[in-house]
């Protein structure tokens, strides 16, 4: 575990219902509107990818399904993202996590898992703390 490096982990409140911030997360329509193109389906197993633009169809299997509270799926080669949702009433707290990262790794492009987890995170903190926060509190 020497070459393990920290996961990407984001906690924020949004100003949605629980259910409004699931749909945004877990279904195929509501992940485009924020994060990317995709053929995602809410089933354990699933196998979909999702249009990373010049890095192209990047694939993703759903590992976790607990509607409205968790979903998580394994995308690209070793990364991991779950999503866990607590419902405050008008309110929802999400945890986000990019797990799967290791210093001696390199992506499919071989890049460094050192220097994508950077770019990632900071694209992370845009997505979250922006697009996805638009979408359910606009």
């Amino acid at each position: 575990m020497e070459n393990q490096l920290k996961d990407i982990r984001r906690t924020l409140v949004l100003k949605a219902p629980i259910q409004k911030v699931w749909d945004a997360v877990a279904t195929a329509e509501g992940l485009e509107a924020w994060f990317m193109p995709n053929d995602f389906k809410p089933e354990i197993g699933h196998e979909f990818h999702v249009d990373a633009g010049p890095y192209g169809m990047s694939p993703c299997k759903v590992t976790e399904l607990n509607p409205p509270h968790r979903l998580a799926f394994d995308w690209a080669k070793d990364w991991k993202l779950t999503f866990e949702l607590k419902d405050l009433g008008e309110e929802t707290e999400l945890t986000f996590v990019h797990s799967g990262w290791d210093d001696a790794k390199e992506t499919e492009f071989g890049q460094p898992h050192s220097v994508v987890r950077g770019i990632m995170k900071e694209g992370w903190e845009g997505k979250l703390t922006q697009s996805l926060t638009r979408l359910v509190e606009g």
